[in-house]
């Protein structure tokens, strides 16, 4: 049945608790594992009784020489000095060396309900006892429990689940269906979105630092003028269904115009550049992750998909990032839309760090799949049931989609007070514990703020015990996902090092910076 919809708790909003900050090093602030390190100011991490079990791998050195040696190039590791993660306990991360690091990504927002839940944990070592894997040419039992638990989380019609193992799989397989369905071929993707790597889904994802030069990618594939209150064209703020707007000035009303703008945007891309009536699909992230947690306006994603289905099409949610309750107010983020969709695909945190995705549709789309012979070796295989099934669980008996809603709610509130003070904030957006933070060098322009500045105080972040992700087409927005076990005194922690980042970036940049509005 659908998600009930959750009110946030505003008695809790007061930014922000105040905490001290010490003059510490590295070494007390992470374990006494760490080794000595140059004093730097930082802040009380919070506490955490979990002991990680002793490092016994290859060295540093060896892990480095490996990577570049045997690895493929695509293998890109974060920071300067690559972090080596060793162990892992709910929302914290542990390198080998013993140090803690609050984690704020969630292994890109794939970590839902927290590292090595013991109950997710125990659930997959009493399946790995009783049976691993048979491929669904037999029967076996969890596959059928987790459908029905999983499609019981859905609205309407749509009652049918298909088991893979990726994001860009599921991506792939609602293409599939889409076309087989409706008999047509154009599919419609907005600029900036992202949906896969896959030869098929890559040409739905429209950024260019994530596509290949092969030819055929984007045969049948139309991308459409994205509709981004901040940087777009239109926009201002009463736009976003966030606890927090764009800067811009608004007239709406009764309905949201920048939204109408997009929309007949949108309306011009079928009349002059798609075979009337004869759509396959429009694909759209209820928030876009990769592209940098942009939200949409209200009450363009169903009139959208009302055009769509006008024109032959299905309306395919992408709810990898989005979904499981991470965005607060309901289940999935297509809800917060107010519209249902034809097809919805998911992964990420439906595993909790497990290989697990899904597609749900109708019976009538996942009819077609019978058209001929279409088998996935690992989907759905009884790990990956028994996985699936104990972080439902989790979700529910540990209210995390509620928790997700208040700190999350009291996270993005406090973040519009740091926006306040520190120009480089260009804007804070999101819903839930799916957070961005785009950073200006300029706020009049827009401006990204230049790549070296950005990395200087990521770094530094990493360095005080932070680990976040950045987004966006020039990677200047700061990715917030994290597991959705995180507190108020984890938030306060992230939020006291990002204003002390903050002001010494600010305190350290030369004149020439400042003249140039950097």
């Amino acid at each position: 049945m659908m998600s009930k919809t959750l009110l946030a708790n505003t008695t809790r909003l007061a930014c922000r608790p105040s905490q001290s900050q010490h003059l510490r090093t590295t070494r007390t602030l992470h374990s006494k594992a760490a080794p000595v390190a140059m004093p730097v100011l930082q802040n009380e991490m919070p506490e955490c009784n979990y002991q990680p079990p002793p490092y016994n791998g290859p060295s540093y050195e060896q892990i480095l020489s490996t990577r570049k040696s045997h690895l493929t190039p695509n293998l890109v590791a974060h920071f300067k000095k690559p972090l080596v993660i060793h162990a892992g306990h709910m929302q914290w991360l542990y390198d080998h060396e013993g140090r803690r690091y609050l984690d704020m990504f969630g292994g890109i927002v794939t970590v839902s309900v927290g590292h090595c839940h013991p109950k997710v944990n125990r659930a997959l070592n009493e399946q790995i006892e009783t049976l691993w894997h048979t491929t669904n040419i037999y029967m076996h039992p969890k596959i059928h429990e987790y459908a029905e638990r999983l499609v019981a989380k859905f609205p309407g019609n749509l009652k049918s689940v298909c088991f893979v193992n990726s994001g860009s799989e599921a991506n792939d397989l609602a293409m599939l269906m889409a076309r087989l369905h409706t008999g047509n071929q154009d599919i419609i993707t907005f600029r900036n979105a992202y949906h896969g790597m896959s030869p098929y889904t890559m040409g739905l994802t429209a950024q260019s630092t994530w596509r290949y030069p092969l030819p055929g990618i984007s045969n049948g594939i139309v991308h459409v003028m994205n509709p981004d209150p901040y940087q777009g064209i239109w926009g201002g703020d009463a736009c976003r269904d966030s606890p927090v707007q764009t800067s811009r000035s608004c007239q709406c009303q009764d309905s949201c115009q920048a939204g109408v703008e997009y929309y007949n945007e949108l309306e011009q891309t079928f009349k002059y550049s798609l075979p009337r009536g004869r759509v396959a699909a429009m694909f759209a992230e209820s928030i876009q992750g990769v592209g940098g947690t942009v939200q949409y306006p209200k009450g363009y994603l169903k009139r959208a998909a009302e055009l769509v289905r006008a024109n032959g099409g299905v309306f395919v949610a992408d709810e990898v990032q989005t979904g499981f309750g991470r965005t607060g107010n309901h289940f999935w983020g297509f809800e917060g839309h107010d519209y249902v969709p034809d097809i919805v695909t998911m992964a990420k945190g439906i595993g909790n760090g497990f290989p697990l995705a899904a597609v749900v549709t109708t019976p009538e789309i996942a009819a077609t799949l019978g058209m001929a012979l279409h088998f996935n070796t690992y989907g759905g295989n009884p790990m990956a049931s028994a996985v699936g099934l104990a972080v439902l669980d989790v979700i529910e008996e540990e209210q995390l989609q509620r928790n997700s809603l208040d700190v999350g709610t009291y996270f993005l509130k406090c973040l519009a007070e740091l926006q306040q003070r520190f120009e480089l904030v260009g804007d804070v957006r999101g819903k839930g514990l799916m957070v961005g933070v785009e950073l200006v060098s300029d706020r009049l322009t827009k401006a990204p703020l230049a790549v070296p500045h950005v990395l200087d105080i990521w770094e530094t972040c990493k360095d005080m015990g932070v680990l976040f992700g950045r987004g966006g087409l020039h990677g200047n927005v700061f990715s917030f996902r994290p597991p959705m076990c995180i507190g108020y005194e984890d938030v306060d922690f992230t939020l006291n090092t990002l204003e002390t980042v903050f002001d010494q970036h600010m305190k350290k940049r030369p004149r020439s910076w400042r003249a140039n509005g950097l």
